[in-house]
């Protein structure tokens, strides 16, 4: 019996449509100072899985109410731990789901080369217009900052000269701009190819709470392949070796 010489077209093509059909899109709402890695994260994710990333970035606290009300993100990718573990207590996360991406390091930045020093004394000189930082009550960088500050007994010194960004990734615009003379930011947002530009001051770990980043998936990703596939590809070689090189702790 003669084969149609479409056949063979039709076959190869049937593999094909099976991992199109498996193929989805999940919804992320991510830490505003996770957003760099995580869009090159999701290049690779999507190359490498075929599902896609619809990614929203911002302040944490802020998608905490979101999300309470009724916001379709999938997945949370957190600038803390309580957070997550606040949804997973309310009903609005999947407990098991729950797992630390990576540790965040806050930096005291300037965009001007000799303004901050290696010890972070400009604190205590105070000789600068303004210095930025997240709202500490939306964003764990910036209740990082305020612990830091005050643990260096300036923060009510300094406290006229805030200048407080809805999230972390505003905060930094405010220091790249020239807005603030200089700021708390999150070491990934400056660190570029191992070097940072301007001038900075990796706060000392001992001077705030530990920046542990958790991700869940929610409610309306629970059961969804693609939350659960990044999940796991969050916890893999490839994209730990990729947040490492960002400037964060893996654990």
């Amino acid at each position: 019996m003669k084969i149609p010489v479409l056949s063979f077209a039709l076959l190869t093509a049937w593999p094909l449509a099976a991992c199109a059909a498996q193929a989805a899109s999940v919804s992320v709402a991510v830490a505003a100072n996770f957003s760099v890695p995580m869009h090159r994260i999701a290049a690779d994710f999507e190359r490498d899985t075929g599902h896609k990333l619809l990614i929203s970035s911002g302040a944490t606290g802020s998608f905490y109410a979101q999300i309470r009300n009724g916001a379709p993100y999938e997945v949370l990718l957190a600038a803390d731990a309580e957070t997550p573990a606040r949804l997973v207590k309310e009903g609005s996360a999947v407990a098991a789901s729950q797992f630390t991406y990576a540790v965040g390091k806050l930096v005291l930045w300037s965009a001007q080369p000799g303004l901050v020093d290696a010890a972070g004394e400009v604190l205590k000189k105070g000789r600068f217009g303004h210095i930025a930082l997240a709202n500490p009550r939306l964003a764990p960088y910036g209740a990082a900052a305020v612990q830091a500050l005050k643990a260096l007994g300036v923060h009510d010194a300094l406290e006229p000269k805030f200048v407080t960004g809805e999230n972390i990734a505003q905060t930094y615009q405010f220091v790249h701009s020239g807005s603030a003379a200089l700021g708390f930011v999150a070491l990934s947002q400056v660190r570029r190819e191992g070097t940072i530009e301007g001038s900075a001051w990796l706060v000392p770990a001992r001077l705030y709470q530990p920046l542990r980043q958790d991700a869940v998936i929610l409610s309306k990703g629970r059961g969804q392949p693609a939350a659960e596939a990044l999940m796991q590809y969050l916890k893999g070689d490839k994209a730990r070796a990729l947040i490492r090189s960002c400037g964060y702790e893996v654990r």
